[in-house]
């Protein structure tokens, strides 16, 4: 049996250290002199280099408590703790980047910039980016249909970002936050319950035809007949219950032309998906244009 200060002198530790331990339950002693002092057995130095093991990786006692009291508890709080600690860097970077981007800035932009990173936690939320999709997209879309949309239209921000890429979240935060046309006021033709559209049939045939324009936006193709503009066509025929026609098409040109536009939304998004080299991402937005241009190059063809 070893005193609490023997105990401490072979752990390399203070008395208080070990009292500390002890006093939370985490190296209990194996019984008390008979002046009341503590005693420990030979297991308590494994134990309490155990426990120094796991508070110098940062866990904090009830967690070495779990571990120490059942063997099964390390994987799942080594889990946490990576968790933790990839949110507490991402924030790091982040907050990193801004510095940048208000150090480099001129001086007559810092005052808007700084308004605009400190409208954001670090790392950024997309919370208001999918309450402005919710919003904007038709009424009493299916579930499934405006969760897999808001999926495709909000971006995430980068793990590792640019002084760039903040920037132009920050701004799609403003944009979005800012007031949202709705109802009547700016919806596209197609959100319009007396047009005719099934919304969650042209929603889910959208995806497909962005899907397959993607790879010509990627590698930067002129817009072109085939079968992503078929597809994105269909989807707007279908969704009304009328059939594919040359007729049809003229008027899904016009319709889409005439529709009102969040250009920026897109360019934005676009900014902060893009990464530091290579080429950008397509985003849905830019998908829908090539898609649009394709028509409207084969509607003028067959015009004459």
């Amino acid at each position: 049996m070893w005193s609490i200060g023997e105990l401490a002198e072979h752990a390399g530790v203070t008395v208080k250290t070990v009292r500390f331990y002890s006093d939370r339950g985490l190296l209990p002693e194996a019984v008390r002199s008979a002046g009341g002092h503590r005693r420990y057995g030979p297991g308590a130095l494994d134990r309490l280099r155990t426990i120094r093991s796991l508070r110098n990786l940062g866990l904090p006692v009830p967690e070495v408590g779990r571990i120490l009291d059942r063997e099964d508890a390390l994987e799942d709080v080594v889990a946490g703790q990576l968790r933790e600690v990839g949110s507490r860097l991402a924030a790091l970077r982040w907050r990193e980047a801004a510095l940048q981007l208000l150090r480099d800035c001129a001086p007559e932009e810092r005052a808007e910039r700084l308004r605009l990173i400190g409208a954001v936690a670090a790392p950024p939320s997309t919370a208001a980016l999918a309450r402005f999709w919710r919003r904007w997209l038709p009424p009493r879309l299916p579930a499934r249909v405006a969760a897999a949309v808001i999926e495709q239209a909000v971006p995430q921000p980068p793990v590792d970002p640019t002084p760039a890429q903040v920037l132009a979240f920050t701004r799609l935060h403003a944009f979005v936050s800012g007031d949202c046309p709705g109802g009547d006021r700016g919806q596209p033709e197609a959100h319009r319950p007396d047009k005719g559209y099934r919304p969650a049939v042209l929603y889910d045939g959208l995806g497909e035809a962005f899907a397959l324009a993607a790879p010509h936006l990627r590698a930067q193709r002129a817009p072109h007949e085939g079968e992503a503009l078929d597809c994105f066509v269909s989807a707007y025929a279908r969704s009304h219950g009328t059939r594919d026609t040359p007729a049809f098409r003229r008027r899904l040109g016009g319709q889409l032309a005439a529709d009102p536009r969040i250009d920026v939304y897109w360019q934005l998004t676009a900014e902060v998906t893009t990464p530091p080299s290579g080429p950008p991402e397509p985003t849905a937005g830019a998908a829908h244009d090539w898609l649009l241009a394709a028509l409207d190059a084969q509607v003028a063809r067959t015009a004459v």
